[in-house]
């Protein structure tokens, strides 16, 4: 069985057992979190929501909080002497899933 969830933006195909790389969900390691905005649930029969399947949803466990590897955001003009060169680091967290109630 897989679904495919809405998780603030991002469309994620998940099954039970994966682990998934998300933005930043808030809480510890080891909190429950409840994703209901699925979109599409299948396996034996598939059903696709419009937009989202009624009654649906994928719990999973929160794993490890992280940053990213680094970004570097660079701008430069040519001819004109200018340059500039930013970092930065997305903070995300690994979501274990547990299961998916159809």
């Amino acid at each position: 069985m897989y679904a495919i969830v809405d998780c603030q933006g991002q469309q994620l195909t998940v099954r039970p057992g994966d682990k998934v790389a998300v933005l930043r969900l808030e809480g510890e390691p080891g909190t429950q979190v409840t994703l209901d905005r699925v979109l599409l649930v299948g396996g034996t029969k598939t059903v696709v929501g419009t937009p989202l399947v009624a009654g649906a949803k994928v719990t999973g466990t929160i794993a490890e909080q992280f940053k990213d590897s680094k970004i570097l955001v660079f701008k430069k003009r040519r001819r004109t002497k200018y340059r500039r060169l930013n970092g930065h680091r997305q903070p995300r967290t690994i979501l274990q899933i547990d299961s998916i109630d159809a």
